[in-house]
């Protein structure tokens, strides 16, 4: 063995797998927004194909995988996978139902409350100035805070927009402006402890 391919053996990339308990209609319904996206605006197409793109996405999103990481088992660069990201995170935000009409809907079936909750999904320490403010000091991990609204049966109807993971529930909840659709919609609320005296105060028909 020459010392060529010595170095070339040594700096091989290992490449691991990771396991997705996904259902072939969720990989379907994902690698069909591409598909329909790619039409509309005339592209020829992507260097992988949809179904491919979707698993990919899906490991970054759901185990946190690193861009580069993923990036190199397959063959694209870092930031291929990223613009396929961000791509379909833009595609499935598109096919979220408005607050107000989620709400009306719900009204519309006989439902009196909502359920409001704020967790913070944990994610990976950023560098820079914008590592503290994803600082929960509550949960004592750095995150991202969503505010989902669900049905009296726990059925999700509508999420926010990621947020730092040191902002309030409170302070996301005035930023949609919850209370103002809640009022439209003639619901009440219900939160955990920490939302009880807001909700009760401001969010009960």
């Amino acid at each position: 063995m020459t010392k060529t391919e010595e170095n070339a053996e040594d700096t091989c990339p290992l490449v691991y797998q990771c396991r997705l308990p996904l259902s072939i209609r969720t990989v379907n319904h994902l690698a069909g927004l591409p598909r329909g996206h790619l039409k509309a605006i005339r592209s020829k197409g992507r260097i992988l194909p949809p179904g491919r793109i979707a698993v990919i996405v899906l490991a970054v999103l759901r185990h946190d995988q690193r861009l580069a990481d993923m990036s190199g088992g397959n063959n694209v660069s870092e930031s291929t996978v990223r613009r396929w990201r961000d791509e379909l995170i833009a595609l499935l935000a598109a096919q979220a139902p408005r607050l107000d009409r989620a709400l009306k809907k719900v009204a519309k079936r006989g439902g009196e409350v909502v359920l409001i909750d704020g967790p913070v999904i944990p994610t990976q320490r950023r560098t820079g100035k914008t590592d503290r403010p994803n600082y929960s000091g509550k949960h004592h991990h750095h995150g991202l805070l969503f505010l989902p609204l669900t049905d009296e049966k726990g059925r999700l109807i509508w999420i926010s927009a990621a947020r730092p993971g040191h902002t309030h529930d409170v302070t996301a909840a005035r930023h949609d402006h919850i209370l103002a659709h809640l009022r439209a919609a003639g619901l009440g609320a219900l939160a955990d402890s920490a939302s009880a005296a807001w909700t009760a105060t401001y969010a009960t028909p």
